[in-house]
């Protein structure tokens, strides 16, 4: 069994050892890449100020560049007995130069480590959840302008209020997302900042150079305050999951309306057949599954920030073992979500619309605006004409003119799709992902 980083001589109780370590090994292994891409720029930065030699540089580099290959190629594995992801990466190092592998930690802890690894595999996990968004997006807004002059009725208090239409109804999750975007902007905005060389929290008496690796490694900026560093693990989690959370509520939302109008009470959408599952007892029966489970699983992931908060929240400044919980329950929601995003998507693509749910009488009263209005634009006062139809909708006498006439911003008329696709195009366009991927490409580049 390997020595341990921190081993002093003395064996640890083994149930000790499992109860400390929890899943850290599991949850690591989504940290292999990224935690060699940490260590490559960290020891380019060494070897800047005299730490590691000139010959010794691109030796270690070539060896770091292969770990991170086969960790790519999913052949990464952390032993048995060795702690994290850190210790594996050393110990094959060590294995293949010798002590030349035991200089990559000078200047650094695991604590700075770990918050740079998880803030290089949460940039990645963003950039998976805005290509995502905007894959069901640009669906969403296509399908507003399909069937935007097919009408449907709008409900408040579940009850039929007035005419709405397929077009706002698609159009409203497109610019949820969008808004859903500007708030996972500002959580790419928390992540993309450098920890690196604040060690356990509180520097290192190297003349280590934070500036280069937060350059190497395609920051926007480092995380200045050592201490400060040490306090975002845990708040840049909780940051991001709140904007994960805003997109589970879009999701879940929709997927409820979903759920309701395939229902036969409603009709106004089915879904594809292949969407649907069956009942083991009732022959008739297609069942909206796919989105029963996305509502179930985004409203697990709205309680993430909840979960985050109580992790850390009685914590004072400094470093605790309460922050590795973080890991467990922060990274599954990124898969899980994006599921979410993929089932959405391609369901809303094949769905099918009810071009006819109006010509059910039934929903004749949600043209009773349309009459008070068209009495007050022929001068009626407002509240006399809402009395007037009120009273012929209670007497049974009322008759809708079906032909609406909406032109406002927004409207049944105006659905403005080309604004909300501008606003969702500033927004994504602003998260400058192609900045960091060269930084990782020019690591890489050996």
């Amino acid at each position: 069994m390997a020595t341990k980083l921190w081993d002093k001589g003395k064996a640890t109780n083994a149930e000790i050892e499992k109860f400390t370590v929890g899943k850290d090994r599991e949850m690591d292994l989504y940290l292999a890449e990224c935690d060699v891409l940490g260590s490559m720029a960290h020891i380019t930065m060494l070897e800047s100020i005299g730490l590691i030699a000139k010959d010794e540089l691109p030796v270690l580099l070539a060896e770091l560049k292969n770990i991170y290959l086969a960790a790519h190629r999913g052949e990464f594995v952390i032993e048995e007995g060795i702690e994290d992801v850190h210790s594996q990466v050393e110990l094959m190092l060590t294995r293949k130069l010798g002590d030349l592998g035991k200089k990559i930690h000078s200047g650094r802890s695991r604590n700075d480590q770990v918050l740079v690894d998880m803030k290089l595999w949460t940039r990645e996990q963003i950039k998976s959840v805005v290509e995502a968004v905007e894959g069901l997006f640009n669906v969403l807004i296509q399908q507003s302008e399909k069937y935007k002059n097919v009408l449907l009725p709008g409900y408040t208090h579940l009850q039929i209020a007035m005419p709405s239409s397929f077009g706002l109804w698609f159009g409203a999750y497109a610019e949820s997302l969008a808004d859903d975007m500007e708030l996972l902007l500002s959580a790419w905005k928390v992540t993309n900042r450098n920890p690196l060389g604040s060690a356990a929290g509180y520097g290192s008496s190297f003349p280590l150079n934070r500036q280069m690796t937060t350059e190497l490694l395609g920051f926007d900026t480092m995380d200045y305050n050592v201490v400060y560093a040490q306090m975002c693990r845990g708040k840049m989690e909780k940051t991001v999951s709140f904007a994960l959370a805003g997109i589970a509520a879009t999701l879940s939302k929709l997927a409820f309306d979903a759920c309701m109008f395939t229902s036969q009470n409603f009709g106004f959408i089915k879904l594809p057949d292949e969407c649907t599952t069956g009942s083991s007892i009732m022959p008739h029966k297609k069942n909206p599954d796919v989105f029963e489970l996305t509502r179930a699983k985004c409203n697990k992931i709205q309680s993430l920030p909840q979960q985050i908060m109580m992790l850390i929240n009685n914590l004072p400044s400094g470093y605790f073992r309460d922050l590795q919980i973080i890991k467990e329950v922060f990274m599954p929601s990124f898969g899980e979500l994006l599921d979410c995003i993929k089932m959405t998507t391609h369901i809303m693509s094949d769905v099918k619309i009810n071009e006819h749910i109006l010509d059910d009488p039934k929903y004749d009263f949600i043209f009773s605006v349309e009459e008070v209005n068209r009495l007050a634009l022929e001068g009626m006062p407002f509240r006399d004409a809402y009395k007037k139809v009120g009273l012929q909708c209670e007497a049974g006498e009322f008759k809708p003119n079906k032909n609406i006439h909406h032109t406002h911003q927004g409207s049944i008329g105006n659905l403005c799709n080309d604004g909300i696709t501008a606003l969702m195009n500033k927004t994504i366009s602003e998260f400058n992902f192609d900045k960091v991927e060269e930084a990782k490409k020019k690591l890489l580049a050996i």
